[in-house]
């Protein structure tokens, strides 16, 4: 007996292959379309090891996107021989950044040899740039180096941590020592006046807290919010 059901043309098979290619086809348009994982962001570190220093050690890792990391190791303060271990994260202004990657471009992303190969300079203490990307990475050391460009970022690294230090020490004795704020806070506000600070903004959360506590001698409130005020709007002020 022969069959009732129907047969399909070898067209319509043929379009069945077709609409399937097709899917296919979409499908993976579809997948090309969607965006790619974005690149992790290139980092700059700078780090610098001077024993016998208060910090002995410390490191600072600027992105290219702004954020950044300092670690540091040193006593926790001056007249104490505790120590402690101590990091924190902040945003660099858009200004120092810029300057930052500008002049690692300059030096060719710390590609080759940038120490001056001379013994008779003073040692102040074993420092390190490092480049790193999604393509590329590289690291030199040195004690002195005679390139004006990584002569310019060393300063601003320095400056950099010389003003999260005064965050370091004003946390501390804001927590424990009250009474050492007034002479820190002179200090760190005639290093900013000469410009000796830089990015005073990563420090703005410490300072904020002094000035809102009213266990705080007035004197010390208001010299915080002058710092704070030096900071507004300030990057990299030299």
């Amino acid at each position: 007996m022969i069959g009732t059901g129907k047969l399909k043309s070898p067209g319509a098979r043929r379009g069945g292959r077709g609409n399937r290619v097709s899917l296919i086809v979409a499908c993976l348009g579809l997948l090309w379309s969607l965006p790619s994982p974005a690149a992790d962001p290139a980092t700059i570190t700078f780090s610098l090891d001077f024993p016998n220093s208060n910090p002995e050690r410390y490191s600072i890792v600027a992105q290219s996107d702004g954020h950044a990391h300092y670690e540091c190791s040193g006593k926790i303060s001056e007249d104490s021989d505790d120590r402690e271990t101590y990091e924190t994260e902040f945003t660099f202004s858009d200004a120092t950044r810029a300057k930052i990657f500008a002049l690692a471009a300059q030096a060719h992303y710390f590609s080759g040899k940038i120490d001056s190969g001379n013994r008779k300079i003073a040692f102040t203490g074993a420092k390190k740039l490092s480049y790193k990307d999604g393509q590329h990475e590289s690291t030199a050391a040195y004690n002195y180096s005679t390139l004006p460009v990584v002569q310019q970022l060393t300063a601003l690294f320095q400056g950099v941590a010389s003003t999260l230090e005064f965050g370091r020490r004003l946390a501390h004795y804001h927590r424990y020592q009250k009474l050492a704020l007034d002479d820190e806070l002179k200090r760190m506000e005639d290093q900013a006046i000469r410009g000796e600070l830089i990015e005073l903004q990563a420090v703005k959360p410490v300072l904020h807290e002094i000035h809102d506590d009213g266990s705080v001698i007035n004197v010390v409130r208001a010299r915080a919010q002058r710092i704070m005020d030096l900071g507004n709007g300030a990057g990299a002020s030299r």
